[in-house]
């Protein structure tokens, strides 16, 4: 049955009449042989819509199997047996034009090229995975460990970056859960054909579960970040306030509208604490303004702590805090009020 996009629409109107609240059969009973006939085809219309509902729904699933088929195909040999896995090695001069991730298994991917960031090489693809990057000195090469590691030892780099990845062949399904359950599936199924079910409810309840779960993992990780600070194990304190960082929810919205959460704000700044005691100054000033974009407000802070006394020596951190707070001493006010009783005079300042 082919259906066109006129009477389609047609029909979802008489469909939504119903739940408006349309007519029922013994209204009909007295009336012409017209309108038992419209009756009928309205009938006919909201089961030709839940046909197509599903038809729709079906198509979807079908697509989105052919696109995971197709990136499998890149991934497959010859034979259609799985490649075997295949390496290639970069080294790049900072700052890079290359953006990561973090996959669900907790290692860095690579999410974006941009020769407009930084330097970029053409090996590099979306969805390959580093396994392999240089220390922060010398000649030593890191076994990547998770996402954490990785950022670190290219924030704190001295020279160009080497880099190792596994080549992925555009395969973005790391950003994906791994398989997913019969609750799942079930939701999928519910969600297609408009329904509300025990999928759905599972699926909500399954979904709490786990953000509770992961929540109180990002605490625990952040306390341990912190404990490691206090102790001036700055290197393992950075490693794991980049993993709560990149632990960040998707889509979060808080109940003031925040788009960010508390902890991230505060990882942040404390990632900037941690870069200053080790003497990264563009590190920690990157750092400290991501803190200061996701609402860290705490801006005496900022200028006073000891934590930061390596930060504030740059001539970048107060143009920088000076972007989201009032300078205590208003230079431009100072300097007009110079004016004012200079009496036209050449000021000594001015050339």
């Amino acid at each position: 049955m082919h259906l066109t996009d006129r009477t389609l629409r047609q029909d979802a109107l008489l469909c939504n009449s119903r739940r408006l609240g349309s007519p029922s059969a013994s209204s009909f009973r007295a009336q012409p042989a017209r309108q038992l006939h419209i009756f009928r085809r309205h009938q006919d219309a909201c089961n030709q819509q839940g046909t197509v509902r599903s038809l729709l729904h079906v198509r979807s699933v079908a697509e989105t199997k052919t696109e995971e088929q197709k990136t499998s195909a890149r991934a497959a040999g010859q034979n259609g047996a799985p490649r075997e896995p295949e390496f290639y090695e970069v080294s790049l001069p900072k700052p890079l034009g290359v953006r990561f991730t973090r996959g669900n298994d907790g290692s860095a991917y690579v999410v974006r090229t941009d020769a407009k960031l930084g330097s970029i090489d053409e090996q590099i693809e979306v969805g390959d995975k580093i396994v392999a990057v240089s220390a922060s000195f010398g000649n030593d090469v890191w076994e990547a460990k998770n996402f954490g590691q990785v950022m670190y030892a290219i924030k704190t780099r001295n020279g160009d970056v080497y880099l190792k990845l596994q080549r992925n062949y555009g395969d973005t399904s790391f950003l994906l859960e791994e398989e997913m359950s019969e609750a799942e599936k079930r939701f999928k199924m519910e969600r297609g054909g408009g329904n509300y079910g025990m999928g759905t409810k599972e699926m909500q309840e399954a979904n709490y579960r786990a953000r509770k779960e992961t929540e109180k993992k990002r605490r625990e990780l952040f306390d341990q970040a912190l404990a490691k600070f206090k102790q001036n194990n700055i290197e393992g304190a950075l490693i794991d306030f980049e993993e709560v960082i990149s632990m960040e929810p998707k889509n979060y919205l808080g109940d003031d509208f925040s788009r960010v959460t508390q902890i991230f704000r505060v990882a942040q700044y404390n990632v900037a604490c941690c870069y200053s005691a080790i003497n990264q100054v563009d590190a920690g000033l990157e750092a400290l303004e991501a803190a200061l974009s996701a609402g860290f407000e705490q801006y005496n802070k900022v200028r006073t702590d000891p934590n930061l006394e390596t930060l504030r020596k740059s001539p970048k951190f107060k143009k920088l805090i000076d972007q989201y707070d009032e300078p205590i001493i208003n230079e431009g006010a100072l300097k007009a009020l110079k004016n004012i009783f200079s009496f036209g005079k050449k000021n000594d300042d001015e050339d």
